[in-house]
């Protein structure tokens, strides 16, 4: 059904983040038999645990691991390892703390869309600042990342908008916006990633 969304929406090639942070391994497990190859999580303990339990699943089945949450830079030793895309990249201490554990790392820089307290992201005029600080740390910076304001999904379109304007000013192909709630809006405005969570693998247990 996913699937069927997005080519209804759009013609481009969109990669499915399939986010299975606050769900056990097994649901990992069972998204990368699914034949989902990017799975994202959102807490550094959390990853560093599935991946050491499901190493040889993401092997087999050519998946990889995007860390997609607000992130302490002491942190990024835990994970470093086991990161293919670090998605949430808002700051240039986090920048060097990944460049120093992680050389040549690929990256998305965060934007702040919502402007609210306790999200992530860099304000979206010092974007091409960090983006070349990343540069400058030797990072790949493949593209920006945005979490859209909580709500009604059209409110989402004038961020993502501005996100995708940005992107095509830099040169950067990735545009990861959109999640289960506001999707189709991030379609329309240019995503080339979305990441997925309770739209595929339902609403994540309580928290103990």
């Amino acid at each position: 059904a996913l699937v069927q969304r997005i080519e209804q929406r759009t013609d481009r090639t969109v990669r499915v983040v399939c986010v299975t942070k606050g769900h056990p391994p097994a649901v990992a497990a069972s998204a990368i038999a699914a034949g989902f190859t990017d799975l994202g999580e959102n807490y550094a303990q959390e990853l560093r645990g599935k991946a050491e339990l499901l190493s040889g699943a993401v092997r087999a089945g050519g998946a990889s691991w995007h860390f997609i949450g607000r992130l302490q830079t002491n942190k990024v030793r835990l994970i470093a390892p086991v990161v293919s895309l670090w998605q949430s990249v808002d700051r240039e201490p986090l920048a060097a703390a990944i460049a120093q554990r992680a050389p040549g790392a690929s990256v998305l820089v965060q934007l702040d869309l919502a402007g609210l307290d306790g999200r992530g992201g860099c304000r979206p005029d010092d974007g091409a600042e960090l983006v070349a600080r990343c540069r400058e740390l030797g990072l790949h910076v493949e593209g920006l990342m945005g979490v859209g304001p909580p709500g009604d999904p059209e409110h989402a379109r004038v961020g993502f908008r501005r996100l995708v304007a940005l992107a095509d000013e830099l040169g950067l192909a990735e545009r990861s916006i959109g999640m289960s709630g506001d999707l189709d809006v991030a379609l329309d405005e240019g995503a080339t990633m979305l990441r997925v969570g309770s739209a595929l693998v339902g609403p994540r247990p309580p928290r103990r």
